[in-house]
């Protein structure tokens, strides 16, 4: 415990960074012979300024702080996990810059258990976010836990159908462990702190700033075998947190999109660049090289059109729908089915997952992963 604590202490030394953090380490060897050091030895250690050198020597204040820290958190419920604790996820330690502690609330053991990541956009479609759900329902059916980092959008969908799996969720925060942000997943929040784990390098009370949201990022990347981009533009923190993947060695998969939706361009580049298509949670999976728990791999639980062949009608009709959304009127015309016939064959194929109804009485046909 004391040495968890001076991993704290050190880690809320004011002005200094992760990389000062990670220089001081090296050169003394533990957080505990930093803060024993002497003003000299300190200052003799490349990078490391007078004023951190300052916010180091005021050893009460430190050492009363990080106690302070310790006890908050574990009155919420949480724990702390050190660097050199024996429960600090082994992948996330194969980092440049890991973080040095990490604050968790929920089930600190998933994070050394095998998972994914699935990040995308914030504002994303109506087919991105049921990807993402799909996807995460398939995998974490398949032991594989589901990381990602609770924002709007792609993230929320990626933890809620891990949830809707029976599965495990770790949700990567950009604040501190009770900081609810965005507010709109207050309920997701409180799911996954009680079912999974909330994960944080950031202290109690720490607001949400966006410059923590990149450095958030890597942890995501780190905790993951693979990560997965479902939605994404060209210049985004889903793409930011792919090429930390990949500078760590991990697996990096890209969902496909519509050509011409500028949602899918970072994906669309990704697998320009030799990122994995995905077009199943199957294709994760064996990538990885783990076991299925969700029948046949190469259905991966979705329904084949081919199912449909005793109704000739929603062959019919199936065979006059594409991805591009159409007219209802426009079907009947086609089909020459009757209006009524129309709308009992479209709620039988929306039922089923092969269609989607838009506004303006439009419809089109989706991936069966969605």
């Amino acid at each position: 415990m004391v040495a968890t604590l001076d991993w704290i202490r050190l880690s809320l030394v004011p002005g200094l960074g992760l990389s000062s953090y990670w220089r001081l380490i090296d050169h003394f060897h533990s957080p505990t012979a930093v803060l024993c050091a002497s003003r000299k030895e300190l200052l003799q250690v490349q990078g490391i300024r007078e004023q951190q050198v300052s916010g180091l020597f005021s050893r009460t204040d430190i050492a009363g702080s990080g106690q302070r820290e310790l006890d908050r958190l574990t009155a919420a419920g949480g724990c702390a996990l050190s660097f050199e604790d024996a429960s600090y996820p082994p992948l996330l330690r194969q980092l440049t810059d890991p973080p040095p502690v990490l604050y968790v609330l929920g089930r600190k053991e998933l994070l050394s258990r095998p998972a994914v990541a699935i990040v995308g956009s914030r504002a994303a479609t109506t087919y991105g976010r049921k990807i993402a759900y799909n996807l995460a329902t398939k995998l974490s059916a398949s032991m594989l836990t589901v990381v990602s980092g609770l924002a709007l959008g792609i993230d929320a969908e990626s933890h809620a159908g891990s949830l809707a799996g029976q599965g495990s969720t770790v949700a990567v925060l950009g604040c501190g462990l009770d900081v609810v942000y965005p507010r709109q997943n207050s309920q997701l929040f409180v799911k996954i702190a009680e079912t999974g784990a909330l994960v944080s390098e950031y202290p109690l009370g720490t607001r949400p700033e966006g410059f923590r949201f990149p450095a958030r990022n890597r942890i995501i990347a780190g905790l993951s075998k693979g990560v997965v981009v479902v939605e994404a533009a060209k210049r985004s923190g889903s793409l930011i947190t792919a090429q930390i993947a990949l500078d760590c060695g991990r697996e990096v998969f890209a969902v496909p999109g519509h050509i011409d939706s500028c949602k899918s361009e970072g994906a669309h580049w990704l697998l320009k660049q030799g990122a994995k298509l995905v077009q199943s949670a199957a294709d994760i999976i064996e990538e990885l090289d783990m076991p299925y728990s969700f029948g046949d791999p190469q259905n991966s639980g979705i329904k084949q059109e081919s199912s449909f062949s005793l109704d000739p009608d929603v062959a019919a009709l199936l065979g006059h729908l594409d991805s591009y959304p159409q007219m209802r009127e426009g079907l009947i015309g086609k089909t020459g089915f009757s209006p009524a016939r129309i709308s009992e064959l479209l709620l039988f194929l929306e039922l089923e997952g092969w269609i989607e109804m838009l506004p303006g009485d439009r419809v089109r046909k989706i991936s069966p992963l969605a």
